[in-house]
C-alpha cells in the first residue's frame, strides 16, 4: 500500500496549520501532538489540548500493538466505525464491538459491561477503546487489578456525569499504557480520532 493513503488534501493541510497558529507553543511531544492536532481537528474543540495525558510510552506501546495486529476492543459501535474504514486499509486488526457480544446482560451489568468481560476472556492483552460507557472504563480497571488482563493499551475518554470522573481516576491507577480525556469531556468520536491518529503514525513508521 502507498503512503498515499495519508496524503492530506488541501482542507486539512489548511486546517492543520490554522490548528498549529492557534495553538501555538505546547509541552506535548512530537508524537504526543500529532494526535492533540488529530482530536482537535476532529472536534473543533481547542479545550481539549487541556484534557489529554498520555502515559509514559503509551504512544509507542499503542503503535507496536497495532503492528502486532493486536485485536481493538471498542465498548460500542460507534467508536468501531469510527476506526473500520482505516484499520481495514491498514494493519487489518480485528476490531470487536463489546456492546455486541452479548444477547443479555448479567444481573446488575450494562450489555456493555457483560459484552466487555467476554471480550475481557478472549482477549486480555487487546487494545481497548472507551469513548461511551464509563461503566465499561470500570469494569476493564477492574479486571486489571484481579490480574486477569494486562492490555496493550487503553483509550479512556467516556463522555458525561454519571461515573465518568470516576472512571478515568480508576484508570489513573492502574499500571497500563493509557491515553486519557480527563474531565467530563470525551465521546465516540474523540476516541475514534485517537486511534486513527496511533494507526496513522504507526504506518508512517513515525517512532523517534
Amino acid at each position: 500500500m502507498s503512503q498515499d493513503l495519508f496524503l492530506n488534501h488541501p482542507i486539512t493541510t489548511k486546517s492543520f496549520a490554522i490548528i498549529d497558529q492557534e495553538i501555538g507553543q505546547h509541552d506535548f511531544d512530537a508524537l504526543e501532538y500529532k494526535v492533540v492536532r488529530r482530536v482537535i481537528h476532529s472536534t473543533a474543540d481547542f479545550e481539549l489540548i487541556n484534557s489529554l495525558s498520555f502515559s509514559p510510552n503509551a504512544i509507542k506501546k499503542g503503535i507496536n500493538a497495532l503492528k502486532k495486529k493486536t485485536p481493538i476492543v471498542t465498548d460500542v459501535t460507534m467508536v468501531k466505525q469510527g476506526v473500520l474504514s482505516l484499520v481495514n486499509k491498514t494493519f487489518k486488526n480485528l476490531v470487536i464491538a463489546s456492546v455486541n457480544q452479548t444477547s443479555g446482560s448479567n444481573p446488575g451489568k450494562t450489555l456493555t459491561e457483560t459484552g466487555l468481560l467476554k471480550c475481557c476472556n478472549t482477549y486480555p492483552r487487546g487494545i481497548y477503546v472507551i469513548g461511551n460507557a464509563p461503566t465499561a472504563l470500570l469494569t476493564l480497571c477492574q479486571q486489571i487489578l484481579l490480574n486477569k488482563i494486562q492490555p496493550s493499551l487503553i483509550i479512556g475518554a467516556p463522555v458525561g456525569f454519571v461515573s465518568v470522573l470516576e472512571a478515568k481516576q480508576a484508570l489513573k491507577r492502574v499500571n497500563v499504557p493509557k491515553i486519557i480525556v480527563q474531565g467530563r469531556k470525551g465521546g465516540s468520536p474523540v476516541a475514534a480520532s485517537i486511534l486513527n491518529a496511533l494507526i496513522t503514525l504507526a504506518y508512517k513508521n513515525e517512532l523517534p
